[in-house]
């Protein structure tokens, strides 16, 4: 007998396999024309060299495999206990005195396998990939055009050099009927070319010589004098310019030049930081609670000297005594002027006191936002992952039910599930990134709730238990 449940339980694995590897490959195929179409527009009319173009697409593949896997578990474990049920192998198995348990509880060990190794993945590989892609990104947004001459039309991706072109044989990299403007730039003179015809000779990917042919050339030179310029007109029959094209070409840095976000960092790296955060809002707490006592002293202190009940006052206001206050303080004071005086004080520092803590409130605030981020983003790393095990838990019990197991009808309840999933996991985000909610409750009341669904079901069909009979009333 227990060489039959081995035995099947090795099958029920295989079954697992070949949907799983089907709808992951199918995924990762749709995520990544999802985002060719995206940044497609980013790519073309820039000359990024193909290897560049593939190692983007190559960083941004481990994003895609951390979203794709937990899908294909879902679908591949309807499809395959779907089609157990449908075979009636289960209504075997229970004749035989089996458990349908002891069915799910390999399955569900490989999905913990997976869960172990997808958050590997997710805290130690992806944060280094969205570096790298991250750092591509700005590089390729960063450049330039490449040489990109069209008829009819200024073209100054070149700097010092603006073009216009009446026509362009693009067979012969001929062109005809050309003006170009020359700034006055890299102990170049300002000057102004018209020639009958041009010719495009490459020097490497760096220079690009161009050959003009039968023109005329106007020379703005400087002279000592100042504010004044001699005019040089030259006819020519050949005239040779070497353009430098080093400012078109791709130039690649270092990503570890460049800051990290909270999706470059692994947990270990945000946990520092939100430690860090911590230890600031505790100094702007304290900072907050130094109060500065208003009241009077017998020294004089220069700036505060209304603290001083025997400041001198002016003849004119000297005779003016003090009067009763309803405020205690301003009683010790022998002279109405220094009670005005000290009244006046305690309000503008009451002012400055309420825009101090304004402020600090200010900055306690986006420091929690800061760290609601990465908390959100640290437990994303073993939310997501962790789905694996939860849509086993939901999707053997589930497939076992509908006793379908064709790949329409998986996918069907797959995209309804994972529809409310992601739904669920980006608006949890939202509402902890704004401390709506806190970012356990964000990334985690899909995966608990669904979690008990399974967990209910799967009671559902391994036991007599059933909800209904705790609430029946005994005779």
């Amino acid at each position: 007998m227990n060489k039959f449940i081995n035995k099947l339980q090795i099958d029920l694995l295989k079954r697992h396999l070949s949907p799983f590897l089907f709808c992951f490959f199918t995924l990762m195929f749709l995520l990544l024309m999802q985002f060719l179409i995206l940044h497609i527009d980013k790519l073309i009319g820039k000359d990024i060299p193909l290897l560049i173009i593939v190692e983007l697409i190559i960083t941004n593949l481990a994003y895609m495999v951390v979203l794709a896997a937990p899908m294909a578990v879902l679908v591949a474990t309807l499809m395959a206990f779907g089609k157990f049920s449908e075979l009636n192998e289960l209504t075997a198995l229970r004749a035989s005195g089996i458990n349908p348990m002891k069915i799910i509880r390999p399955v569900l060990i490989a999905s913990v396998l997976l869960f172990i190794g997808l958050a590997w993945f997710s805290n130690n590989v992806l944060p280094e990939a969205n570096q790298k892609a991250r750092s591509l990104f700005i590089d390729i947004r960063l450049k330039k055009p490449g040489f990109d001459l069209k008829p009819n039309t200024f073209y100054d991706g070149i700097e010092g050099y603006t073009f216009l072109v009446e026509r362009i044989d693009s067979e012969t990299d001929s062109l005809y009927d050309i003006t170009l403007f020359q700034k006055p730039e890299n102990n170049r003179d300002r000057a102004y070319i018209v020639a009958d015809k041009g010719l495009l000779v490459s020097k490497g990917e760096q220079a690009l010589t161009l050959h003009l042919i039968q023109g005329t050339s106007l020379k703005f030179l400087a002279t000592d004098r100042r504010n004044e310029t001699m005019i040089e007109r030259n006819r020519f029959d050949k005239h040779i310019m070497t353009l430098d094209l080093s400012d078109l070409s791709f130039m690649r840095s270092d990503p570890e030049d460049r800051n990290r976000s909270d999706r470059t960092m692994s947990s270990r790296a945000m946990i520092a930081v939100v430690d860090s955060l911590f230890t600031e809002i505790e100094e702007q707490r304290i900072n907050m609670s130094e109060n500065t006592m208003v009241y009077p002293e017998d020294k004089y202190t220069g700036r505060t000297s209304y603290f001083n009940p025997k400041k001198v006052l002016p003849d004119t206001l000297d005779y003016i005594t003090s009067i009763e206050s309803p405020y205690l303080v301003t009683n010790t004071f022998p002279k109405a002027e220094i009670q005005r005086i000290f009244v006046e004080e305690s309000i503008r520092q009451m002012k400055e006191y309420r825009n101090k803590v304004e402020s600090i409130n200010a900055n306690v605030e986006w420091r929690k936002k800061r760290i609601a981020r990465y908390l959100v983003e640290i437990h994303k790393k073993l939310s997501i992952p962790f789905a694996c095990v939860v849509f086993i838990l939901f999707g053997a019990p589930v497939g076992i039910m509908t006793k379908r197991g064709n790949f329409g009808f998986a996918a069907l309840i797959s995209t309804v599930v994972l529809t409310f999933y992601w739904v669920s996991l980006i608006q949890g985000e939202k509402l902890a990134d704004r401390l709506f909610i806190t970012p356990l409750v964000g990334m985690w009341t899909f995966n608990v709730v669904l979690s008990l669904v399974g967990a209910y079901l799967i009671i559902h069909l391994t036991t007599d238990i059933r909800i209904t009979k705790l609430f029946r009333n005994r005779d």
